[in-house]
C-alpha cells in the first residue's frame, strides 16, 4: 500500500525546510531536483511512503541535503534565491492534507536582518561609551606617599 508521509515545512532566509514524519524508515530514497523533490522509503509495517512536491521556488539540489533520524527525514533545501520569502511549499495554491506548516520553527525573518543590525548597533554604543573615559585621573596624592617610606 502506498500513503504519503505527513510533512511539516518552514522557511528561513538561505532554505527551506522538510521535515518526512516517518518513525522507523528503511530504504529512505530523497531526489533533490531543482523544482522537485520526490521522497520514497518504507514504514516499520512495511507500507511504500511516497511524497512528491513540485517546489513553489528553484533550488540549489546540489547544496541541498536531508538528515534521517528514528522519527523523521529532514531535508534542507538551499534556495536558489536566497532572502526571498516562499509564502508556501508547493506551486499549487491547493494544499495536499499531508502538508503543514512546522509553526514550532517558523520565523517571520523579512526584519530580521533590521532587528540584527539595531542590537550590533547598540552594542557598538556601548563599546564607545566604555572606551571614552576622558581624560586620565590625576596621580598627585600617589607622590605623597613615597616620602613616609
Amino acid at each position: 500500500m502506498r500513503q504519503p508521509a505527513k510533512t511539516l515545512w518552514y522557511d528561513r532566509p538561505k532554505y527551506v525546510f522538510l521535515e518526512f514524519c516517518v518513525e522507523d524508515s528503511k530504504d529512505v530514497k530523497v531526489d533533490i531536483e531543482k523544482e522537485k523533490i520526490i521522497f520514497r522509503c518504507m514504514n516499520a509495517d512495511g507500507d511504500e511512503i511516497y511524497n512528491e512536491i513540485q517546489l513553489y521556488n528553484t533550488i540549489h539540489p546540489n547544496d541541498s541535503r536531508e538528515k534521517r533520524s528514528d522519527r523523521s527525514i529532514t531535508c534542507f533545501l538551499r534556495k536558489l534565491r536566497e532572502k526571498r520569502a516562499w509564502p508556501r511549499l508547493t506551486k499549487e495554491n491547493n494544499k495536499p492534507a499531508w502538508l503543514f506548516v512546522d509553526f514550532d520553527n517558523w520565523r517571520d525573518w523579512e526584519g530580521e536582518e533590521e532587528s540584527e543590525m539595531a542590537q550590533v548597533q547598540h552594542y557598538a554604543d556601548m563599546i564607545q561609551k566604555v572606551s571614552e573615559r576622558g581624560p586620565p585621573p590625576a596621580m598627585d596624592d600617589l607622590d605623597d606617599g613615597d616620602d613616609e617610606l
